[in-house]
């Protein structure tokens, strides 16, 4: 029997937002091969009112498990079994832990077991993928993984993916890697904790030059015999990624980009205008000038939901405001009668996704067989 907890809506503890979020974001993510609905509901069976070690405890128990079928399946040759569960076990490290402190020593553990699966499903894949690392700042690397593109014999568009300062990469390789190996793109995987805990990320945002790690990156891939190079885009998932479009605006590599465009910066810069009643925008606290108010040299797409933070209408106003009649700015609103509504499209990112990898099919165009 699902507990009280349980909603239709699939939100486990009304009294825990986050975790409730994870349990989406582990439904969702069924989708792509990420998890099991069936697993997801067993365990949300399991788990104890009251007893906050019991959701570490039992997601723990299931990426054992996972991790164990897929050692199996490896072991006697069933390279796709051993892959769908390596996926699944490190999705479900991932989440024994999320909901613990970033000094948890079980929280690091669970991180590395995660990491460890990743690596496995990387040897298993075909063409195998790599563990990359990008040299970036004084004493501190990036981390990636690159995916190659199927049955391609030359240079391959690819597609860099990133996430905010304290998102980690392998989650990507459930929910992007599908959709850029489906379309003939090869994929950079990418996150900037490095080999670092996570309470790194207060390191990371104490910086104020974040986004030349994406010109790291860029450099990293113009290196690359396997890349063709005048096609690399780059997918900033999630939002609070303005980063991502500060380094658009200042890297003319790029044949294309996915992100919040600015649109966030242009936000905040508006409020504490109104807020103030500041009549120069330059005194705003935020960082560089956002893309839109300045230009970029690539094609930007930037989706949204209607029911996240910011109110559809007014991204609407923005984007209409700050493109001045170019068409190079593309604004993607997803409504609640069509899913993908939420923040972040935490409901339904496959359709998101879906969206995004044939806007970038169409900018960069595809290579290799696909499968």
């Amino acid at each position: 029997m699902i507990p009280a907890c349980l909603s239709d809506d699939f939100i486990l503890c009304p009294e825990r937002e986050d975790i409730s979020a994870e349990f989406t974001r582990l439904l969702t993510a069924a989708q792509e091969g990420g998890a099991t609905i069936a697993e997801c509901l067993m365990i949300a069976r399991q788990l104890k009112r009251g007893d906050e070690q019991s959701w570490h405890r039992e997601w723990k128990k299931l990426a054992q498990a996972n991790r164990h079928r897929a050692e199996a399946a490896f072991a006697e040759g069933h390279m796709v079994t051993a892959q769908r569960n390596w996926l699944r076990a490190m999705n479900y490290y991932g989440a024994a832990a999320m909901p613990l402190d970033p000094a948890d020593e079980r929280r690091w553990v669970a991180v590395l077991a995660m990491q460890e699966c990743a690596r496995r499903f990387l040897t298993a894949r075909g063409p195998a993928g790599e563990v990359v690392t990008i040299p970036w700042i004084e004493g501190h690397s990036l981390q990636g993984y690159f995916l190659p593109a199927p049955a391609t014999s030359g240079r391959a568009p690819t597609v860099i993916c990133i996430g905010e300062p304290g998102h980690r990469k392998e989650e990507f390789l459930v929910k992007l890697a599908p959709h850029a190996r489906e379309r003939g793109f090869s994929m950079l995987a990418l996150d900037l904790l490095g080999d670092e805990r996570d309470d790194y990320v207060d390191v990371l945002l104490q910086r104020r030059d974040i986004e030349s790690s994406i010109a790291s990156a860029m450099d990293y891939l113009e290196l690359r015999s396997d890349v063709d190079f005048d096609r690399v885009a780059i997918v900033a998932d999630g939002w609070g990624s303005s980063f991502v479009a500060r380094a658009v605006l200042q890297e003319p590599r790029f044949a294309a980009a996915v992100c919040d465009g600015g649109l966030w910066d242009l936000h905040e810069r508006s409020f504490f205008a109104s807020r103030f009643a500041m009549s120069d925008l330059s005194i705003v606290p935020v960082p560089h000038a956002p893309l839109m108010a300045s230009g970029a040299e690539c094609p930007v797409l930037i989706t949204l939901g209607e029911d996240g933070w910011l109110e559809a209408d007014r991204a609407q106003q923005i984007v209409q405001k700050s493109r001045l009649g170019s068409s190079d700015i593309v604004l993607k609103v997803f409504t609640a009668a069509e899913t993908g509504a939420a923040q972040a499209h935490a409901d339904n990112p496959s359709l998101a996704n879906e969206y995004i990898f044939d806007w970038l099919e169409s900018q960069l165009g595809a290579a290799g067989k696909r499968i």
